[in-house]
């Protein structure tokens, strides 16, 4: 996964290549702290929570940032996959899509401060994917060829259930799996364990495909459904950072997305009270789901991101 041993000797030897310096620092403490304990809270709170957003926030440029400013630097330069640009009328930092839209990851950027994107670099938003697989070949680069990493790093084997388990120490409680008529179908391995919209892992057997559509921690139940039963056209959200402006002050039309893999699709924000905006999709959107981000734009540029609280 993403930082591991092999990722720091590949470093090692390109920053030799280079002809660079090499640090290496350790942040094993803030990492559980703010990554992987916010996980297993996320989750057990019955939600899905981001970890990669968390950790651009905190870690690579939250704890890593501060450590180069410490240090005497004026950027931390990032091989992330957008472009940040200055507003000069208002001084504000905007971050902007990648020139290669298939590689964008303004979504897993969308909670970056204007303190931070004033000392951050993204060469490669101006690039292609093969455009820089070609330099760092021509370069003579090891990673010219490295393959990208798409798993989360504390959880390799994608079995979040297992890894909460062995994290916590805990059995989370059996409960029931429930029909949305409210009629026991099953038995579940704890709701901790479950996502929105999953259909993997269920061990129910009702005749047709079922999937997770809502979690009541207190009860400890889950309720499944057809796929159809997964479509919502609006959500609410908390913990926004917006990007043009300090806050959101009236409706606006946007383009929305509710995961990276999507495409953004038209919708509306309304501001709300302490601190809430509402998005309402012109279509509906299938497994919106609480602790993951929405992330707005207008055009390339992002309006702002926030944390799904409540399927509407």
């Amino acid at each position: 996964g993403c930082g591991g041993e092999q990722d720091t000797l590949d470093a090692r030897e390109v920053a030799r290549k280079l002809g660079i310096p090499h640090h290496l620092f350790a942040f094993q403490p803030e990492f559980e702290e703010q990554v992987i304990r916010q996980f297993v809270n996320t989750y057990e709170a019955g939600m899905t929570p981001n970890p990669c957003i968390i950790c651009n926030r905190c870690l690579k440029f939250g704890a890593m940032l501060e450590k180069a400013l410490e240090m005497g630097f004026d950027y931390v330069v990032s091989g992330h996959y957008a472009r940040i640009r200055q507003d000069e009328a208002t001084g504000r930092y905007l971050l902007y899509k990648a020139k290669d839209r298939s590689k964008d990851q303004t979504y897993f950027l969308a909670t970056l401060t204007q303190k931070q994107l004033s000392h951050i670099l993204f060469p490669l938003g101006e690039l292609t994917r093969a455009e820089v697989r070609e330099i760092a070949e021509q370069s003579g680069l090891i990673t010219a060829r490295k393959r990208d990493s798409q798993d989360i790093c504390f959880v390799p084997d994608g079995d979040y259930a297992a890894f909460l388990q062995r994290y916590t120490g805990r059995c989370y409680p059996e409960g029931n799996f429930l029909d949305l008529d409210g009629k026991v179908v099953g038995r579940h391995k704890g709701a901790a364990c479950y996502t929105r919209g999953q259909r993997k892992g269920l061990g129910l057997a009702l005749g047709a495909p079922v999937y997770v559509c809502h979690k009541d921690m207190q009860a400890n139940t889950v309720t499944v459904g057809p796929n159809e039963a997964l479509f919502s056209s609006a959500l609410r959200a908390s913990n926004w950072n917006w990007f043009p402006f300090p806050q959101l002050t009236r409706p606006m039309e946007v383009t929305a997305k509710i995961r990276h893999s999507q495409l953004d699709l038209p919708a509306t924000v309304y501001p709300e009270d302490n601190g809430f905006a509402r998005v309402e999709f012109q279509s509906p959107q299938r497994a919106i789901t609480p602790g993951q981000a929405v992330v707005l734009y207008d055009g390339d540029y992002v309006i702002g991101g926030g944390t799904i609280t409540e399927v509407l």
